[in-house]
């Protein structure tokens, strides 16, 4: 399973060479996943987080982030905070799931430049990795060892893929 961003620019297939039915995508703004709970609505991430995880057995489940990421973008500057839904409040409320990350990102990098972006970028897959790791079904299996979690990130200037070693919270790259 891959949970990438919505963005055309970072399709999955492509960036991992899959031939269709090879891997279970979910796409959404900044690639992200809300943490666990029960309250009613809508859980479209969760629902397929669910299906993959029990239905289909998958084994791994990458997060994969990328670079000059839109989403990851508002929630640094915070240009949507506010807005009513239809002219940018869906996404400033799906975007607020950073706004913890945030703080400690803006206080150090400012809120705007590639490096105030790329630090943005690094933290939501981390952040969606947590979240991830919210729901009983993944954190039991990943304790069980039946199923892995990894996060990624698409540098799309450079066409390169990186992988987050979390030992150390870096991103390193593939190539």
């Amino acid at each position: 399973m891959i949970i990438a961003c919505s963005d055309s620019r970072v399709d999955p297939a492509q960036i991992f060479d899959a031939a269709p039915g090879e891997i279970f995508v979910v796409r959404n703004i900044a690639a992200m996943v809300p943490p666990f709970e029960t309250t009613p609505g809508r859980h479209g991430v969760s629902a397929a987080l669910e299906f993959a995880v029990q239905v289909l057995k998958v084994r791994e489940i990458v997060i994969m982030g990328h670079g000059m990421c839109g989403g990851c973008k508002a929630a640094l500057t915070q240009e949507l905070r506010g807005a009513e839904p239809g002219k940018g409040g869906f996404i400033a409320d799906w975007i607020a799931l950073l706004d913890e990350a945030r703080d400690p990102i803006a206080r150090e990098y400012g809120t705007t430049g590639r490096t105030a972006e790329r630090e943005m970028e690094h933290a939501a897959v981390k952040v969606s990795l947590e979240n991830l790791r919210t729901f009983p079904c993944v954190s039991q299996l990943e304790a069980q060892g039946k199923l892995r979690l990894r996060g990624a990130f698409f540098a799309i200037s450079e066409g390169v893929l990186h992988l987050l070693d979390e030992d150390t919270g870096e991103f390193v790259s593939t190539s």
